[in-house]
């Protein structure tokens, strides 16, 4: 993209990331407890019925309903059924089962009535009322069938969903390999935190805040710490990264034209084929993406919050992509409403830094912080969430709508 062309839209250059980011081969198998985060690489089949059989949804006692249908009508209790202690007769004309909730019904009774409409006296209970046939059961495959596809390839693993899969009898899983994400911070004025800082010196910061959010997000990162602002520096962490087999390779900070921005440079002379650069987008306009044969290549700007809003809104889906994630395209940005005025937009996408709080009607009510510098790390982690300005938006009025990404949501 050269200096004169036009910045190339958000959408346009989230798209042609995750147009190349195709799910990686080589799955993994993980014991479920390990599985959580992880994306299924393979559709996940129910190898049990369940419940296996027709079990009590409360305490009571399991009968016929006929023999209820008159009430009260008193019965004889002929033994108890608890869940993994079931009853092993079966229930007659007159006669009642104990039951617990999740026991298995008894042969014979096709109803449960609760113990809060009945009275007992020894071995003879008394129904108050009467219930239908099937009253309080919870029929055997009620969840789910043997042979029932519950899960798709694709689907990311939360708590319930490892929870469905180990009620579906599995105790390992095959999902997406983790993308190995390399991570190279550059400039000679970086140092570590902990390290002596030179009084032209700042702390690197950014590199913790997006391998968090590429980690969370599905990624094994490799931190390539921070190279010196020489080609040399940099050719030997992108021959490091190429070594490592990086998936993607992850540079902050010196991608821009000043004299000491060599990163672009660097890879184009390894061989990187440079697929957009600069982007319409407000903090994070030079945002670099292109490829290193068979690694992904994402250029971050070095200002920090410019840094952190690109990694959120482009790393963590491309990550996401790459394991097969089937939501990893998904907008995150969701309705809200402003809490005071905001100018009209230039041509370029905003991402506002602000705060959100709760309305009278439901929807969360955001208002946007006084400053905006894209260097400034302690408004960043004071923000519930990023503001969405679309190019050459209008100027808006307190109260009305808007588009927020939630920070907390990663």
């Amino acid at each position: 993209m050269s200096a004169g062309s036009p910045l190339l839209p958000v959408a346009d250059a989230l798209a042609r990331i995750l147009a190349q980011a195709k799910p990686l081969a080589d799955p993994d198998v993980v014991a479920l407890a390990q599985a959580r985060g992880r994306t299924l690489a393979e559709d996940l089949t129910a190898r049990r019925t369940q419940p296996p059989a027709d079990v009590s949804a409360m305490d009571g006692y399991a009968l016929r309903a006929a023999d209820i249908a008159q009430a009260p009508a008193t019965l004889r209790v002929i033994g108890e059924s608890a869940a993994g202690h079931g009853f092993a007769g079966s229930v007659h004309a007159g006669e009642a089962v104990r039951i617990f909730t999740g026991a298995p019904v008894p042969a014979g009774a096709d109803t449960v009535l609760i113990q809060e409409n009945a009275t007992r006296d020894g071995d003879v209970v008394t129904a108050l009322q009467s219930d239908p046939i099937g009253r309080n059961i919870r029929r055997a495959g009620l969840d789910f069938k043997t042979g029932d596809v519950l899960l798709h390839a694709g689907r990311r693993l939360g708590a319930s969903e490892l929870a469905l899969a180990a009620a579906m009898n599995h105790p390992l899983l095959k999902v997406a390999r983790r993308p190995r994400v390399a991570i190279l911070a550059s400039g000679d004025e970086l140092v570590r935190p902990g390290e002596p800082v030179g009084p032209d010196q700042i702390v690197a910061s950014n590199t913790f805040a997006v391998a968090a959010y590429a980690q969370a997000a599905g990624a094994e990162i490799i931190d390539l710490g921070i190279a010196a602002d020489t080609y040399e520096a940099l050719e030997q962490s992108i021959l490091a990264a190429r070594a490592a087999k990086a998936d993607v390779l992850v540079t902050i900070g010196g991608a821009s034209v000043g004299d000491h921005d060599l990163v672009q440079t660097a890879l184009v002379r390894q061989g990187m084929e440079l697929g957009f650069w600069k982007i319409a987008m407000r903090p994070g306009k030079p945002l670099m993406h292109g490829r290193l044969g068979e690694m992904q290549i994402l250029g971050l700007p070095g200002n920090p919050v410019s840094a952190i809003v690109c990694g959120i809104l482009f790393l963590v889906p491309l990550v996401r992509a790459l394991c097969g994630d089937a939501h990893a395209e998904d907008d995150p940005a969701e309705t809200a409403v402003l809490a005071e005025p905001m100018k009209a937009n230039d041509n370029r996408q905003d991402y506002v830094r602000g705060a959100l709080m709760s309305s009278a009607d439901g929807l969360p009510v955001a208002r946007a912080f006084p400053r905006q510098d894209s260097s400034m790390l302690r408004i960043l982690a004071e923000a519930e969430c990023l503001i969405i300005r679309p190019p050459f938006a209008p100027a808006a009025a307190a109260g009305d709508a808007c588009r927020v990404v939630r920070l907390a949501r990663w």
